[in-house]
C-alpha cells in the first residue's frame, strides 16, 4: 500500500494533518509527518523528512505533500536520489493528505494517490 508523508515547517501541523487523515483512513496507511527543525523550532528537517519517507514505505511507494518553499526544496532534493518510489504532489496539504490517504487506503498505486492529492487543489468551498 502507499504511504504519505506530510511535510511542514511545524511539527504540530504536520502531526495535525497526519491525526486528521488517520482518523478518515484507520491504521492500513501508513501516514507520517516530518516538521520542525532539530531543535524544536520552525523549518524544515532533511533527516526528519528522510526518516518519514522509509516509515511510510511499505514497498508501494510514498506520497510526500508539502507546505512551503524550503520544505519543497528539502524533498526536490531527496528526489534527486530517490528510485523512483517517492513522488512530491503538488497539492493543498490538508485537503491533499486526506485525498491521498483515502486513495491509498483503496490500493490504488502511486500514481492515482499523487493525482487524488494534487486533484484536491480544486475542491470548491462555496
Amino acid at each position: 500500500m502507499v504511504g504519505v508523508v506530510v511535510v511542514s515547517h511545524s511539527a504540530e501541523i504536520a502531526r495535525g494533518v497526519v491525526d486528521l487523515a488517520g482518523q478518515m483512513v484507520g491504521d492500513e496507511v501508513r501516514l507520517e509527518g516530518a516538521g520542525g527543525d532539530p531543535g524544536g523550532a520552525l523549518g524544515t528537517d532533511e533527516v526528519r523528512v528522510r526518516q518519514a519517507i522509509r516509515r511510510a514505505d511499505a514497498g508501494d511507494g510514498v506520497a510526500v505533500l508539502a507546505d512551503l518553499g524550503s520544505a519543497v526544496l528539502t524533498i526536490r532534493h531527496i528526489l534527486e536520489s530517490a528510485n523512483g518510489g517517492v513522488k512530491l504532489a503538488d497539492a493543498p496539504v490538508v485537503e491533499g493528505a486526506v485525498a491521498a490517504a483515502v486513495v491509498a487506503s483503496m490500493g490504488l498505486p502511486l500514481d492515482a494517490v499523487v493525482r487524488a492529492a494534487e486533484e484536491a487543489r480544486d475542491a470548491r468551498k462555496l
